[in-house]
């Protein structure tokens, strides 16, 4: 009598496939087409990029035009009868004093044009 025997195997052993062939393809040229929606926002996307860029050009502009070499400072006392008028034409007799007075207004951050007898004015050394 003859006997046959089968061998079953299970696992990794048992499946044994070929490596297939993969084929990669070019990639083709794909046409875009934009509807009017999608053109207006590629619109607006651009004009606010070149807005942007206006805008960080011209900042930097105007930070190099400010800049100013700070005036020399005198600091004075207030005396009895003195007024902003009086000091700018004290300051710039052959010049007018609206300016003058303006002028020391920012420069001593003065909310008027009042002063008081004993305050000390910062005056620029050279109007």
């Amino acid at each position: 009598m003859s006997s046959a025997t089968t061998t079953c195997v299970h696992g990794p052993a048992a499946v044994q496939q070929q490596p297939r062939e993969v084929r990669v393809e070019p990639a083709r040229a794909v046409a875009v087409h934009l509807t009017r929606r999608g053109r207006a926002v590629l619109l607006v996307l651009l004009v606010g990029l070149l807005y942007a860029a206006f805008a960080v050009g011209r900042s930097n502009t105007q930070a190099a035009v400010t800049a100013e070499p700070a005036p020399q400072l005198v600091q004075t006392t207030v005396q009895q009868g003195d007024t902003l008028w009086r000091v700018a034409r004290r300051m710039a007799p052959d010049r007018d004093p609206r300016p003058v007075v303006e002028q020391l207004r920012r420069l001593n951050h003065l909310p008027t044009s009042g002063l008081q007898v004993g305050q000390q004015l910062l005056l620029p050394a050279a109007v």
